[in-house]
């Protein structure tokens, strides 16, 4: 399936856009807040399961709103990294690993959501759901079937009746956070397994849904970082070249984190 071959549903705040894969409709709700949210929701015979929480009280009043407009009753949320929202579909099960827990809790994760709190006030849902911890590689919701790929931070997902995977970011056009030659190694392994997997589509947290036509230009942009990294010698070089190669992307903040990285005092 290609990324563009869905129907998109304007909402006041959101958009939506959905893919049919036949017994099972995807749901990609962008929730244009102010940290680019997205929120997946994975419909069989009216019985849906949601990746990912929204955060922002508009949102969670929005996609409730959606969710009832079109007789969608979710049967359980898997939150590998967003974990405030907690208001939203309350007393729904909300799945997570002890990695996730740990890092939602107490991790970088819980120190997102105070900074988020400090950022954006009322507006924001610092809240935390009531969790059920995944002990297993695998999870049944609403009839559909994720694998669960743990990493050392939360869990990545595969749904293997879509064909589709997601992970926490992609965005080929955009900065990522890159802790080092190593880390974009580890990057770039994990994305030429996507390419060996052939999956239709790539789903992340922070952009709307690509494809592998993506993935290579993120596995580009990963090795160019290392050799642009190779040859400078400070933060404010590295900074000037990459964006001097790429500069039409986005996340800057992403690229001064990455700096800090690889040029660390």
């Amino acid at each position: 399936m290609e990324k563009t071959q869905c129907t998109t549903i304007q909402l006041d705040r959101g958009i939506v856009s959905v893919y049919d894969f036949g017994g099972i409709k995807l749901h990609a709700y962008k929730t244009n807040d102010p940290i680019d949210d997205e929120v997946f929701v994975l419909v069989r015979d009216g019985r849906g399961a949601v990746i990912e929480l929204p955060c922002f009280f508009d949102n969670i009043a929005e996609l409730e709103g959606y969710l009832a407009a079109r007789d969608i009753t979710v049967e359980g949320i898997l939150a590998p990294y967003h974990m405030a929202g907690g208001t939203f579909l309350k007393g729904t099960p909300v799945y997570e690993t002890a990695e996730s827990d740990k890092y939602g809790r107490n991790g970088g994760g819980a120190a997102l959501i105070s900074n988020f709190t400090a950022a954006f006030g009322n507006a924001f849902d610092p809240s935390l759901p009531e969790t059920t911890i995944i002990e297993g590689d695998g999870l049944t919701v609403a009839g559909i079937e994720f694998g669960i790929v743990r990493n050392h931070e939360a869990y990545d997902i595969t749904i293997p009746a879509i064909n589709c995977v997601y992970t926490h970011m992609l965005g080929h056009d955009c900065h990522s956070i890159v802790a080092g030659a190593g880390h974009a190694d580890a990057i770039i392994a994990q994305l030429e397994g996507y390419q060996k997997a052939g999956y239709d589509l790539v789903l992340t947290s922070h952009y709307i849904p690509e494809d592998l036509k993506d993935v290579q230009t993120k596995i580009d942009y990963l090795k160019r970082l290392k050799a642009i990294a190779a040859t400078c010698s400070d933060v404010d070089a590295f900074k000037a070249a990459v964006k001097g190669e790429f500069a039409e992307y986005a996340g800057d903040n992403y690229l001064d984190m990455t700096a800090g990285f690889f040029f660390a005092e």
